[in-house]
């Protein structure tokens, strides 16, 4: 077995990729190459899992887009917008893999696509790829009825120590984790901090994305699709940037408005905005 090739992709589609959520990615191309390839989240600089190219469809009207939600998960709103116009090939994945432990990789310079791995790097790969290497399955999605629909939380999987933190605290369903307030610096860099309250949190979200399987959690916010990520080990918010982007965009956010975490269910969270 050879992995002879690899595959940037963005958040949050490389999570719902790595979690069973979404077999087709969608691209603006249609390439011969069919067999196995590395997946990679833009900006990891390592092969996080690897999946089978299986097939490669022809491009798809934006009814056709809608019509297939459950297979891209890609919002309906998007898809009218024209925000995803030139990405209308469906890449049908499957037998999808998370490697216990990422393999570093170079890029080579101009590949934006699917680019050939260097030999050393699919050895890496394929030397994890033992008998008892579980696969996340692709399911075999229905046809939706309404959409968006709220992605299904992440089976929770053995416990893993991200970094130390304080002794979490599990808020009871509904209740409000915390606030804390915005300046220019959030709304410039798309984020917004955890950590006055980060031990209401599993302490496993904390670096969760870069475990296998990764630890997600569902974060939403009203009128706008719902996303999964995890916490920033480093820096305590939510991963999940450009998510963020659009929660400031959509409630108008200014310096000096509060941001309130909720817990609606375990891995589970909505994100309010109080004007200031």
């Amino acid at each position: 077995m050879r992995i002879e090739k690899g595959l940037v992709i963005r958040e949050p589609w490389i999570d719902l990729i790595q979690t069973g959520q979404k077999p087709w990615e969608m691209r603006g191309q249609r390439p011969s190459y069919r067999g196995w390839i590395g997946l990679i989240r833009k900006g990891s600089g390592v092969v996080s899992s690897i999946a089978r190219l299986a097939d490669v469809g022809f491009p798809l009207s934006p009814d056709e887009m809608v019509a297939t939600f459950d297979h891209h998960r890609i919002p309906e709103a998007m898809i009218r917008s024209g925000e995803v116009a030139k990405w209308t090939t469906p890449w049908k994945l499957a037998d999808l893999r998370v490697l216990p432990r990422p393999v570093p990789y170079r890029h080579p310079n101009g590949a934006i696509t699917l680019f050939t791995l260097d030999p050393q790097v699919s050895a890496a790969i394929v030397a994890q790829l033992g008998p008892d290497m579980p696969a996340a399955d692709m399911p075999a999605p229905q046809p939706s009825t309404a959409r968006p629909i709220t992605p299904r939380a992440p089976s929770r999987p053995p416990k893993v120590s991200a970094m130390p933190v304080t002794s979490p605290q599990p808020a009871a369903p509904g209740s409000l984790l915390g606030e804390t307030v915005l300046t220019e610096g959030n709304l410039k860099n798309n984020h917004f901090y955890l950590r006055a309250f980060l031990h209401h949190f599993p302490e496993d979200l904390v670096g969760g994305r870069d475990t296998a399987p990764p630890t997600l959690a569902v974060v939403e916010s009203p009128g706008m699709p719902p996303t999964q990520t995890d916490i920033c080990p480093t820096h305590r918010f939510f991963r999940d940037r450009s998510w963020t982007r659009r929660f400031f965009a959509n409630h108008d956010a200014e310096p000096g408005d509060r941001v309130q975490v909720h817990q609606v269910a375990p891995r589970h969270y909505r994100v309010l905005l109080v004007k200031g």
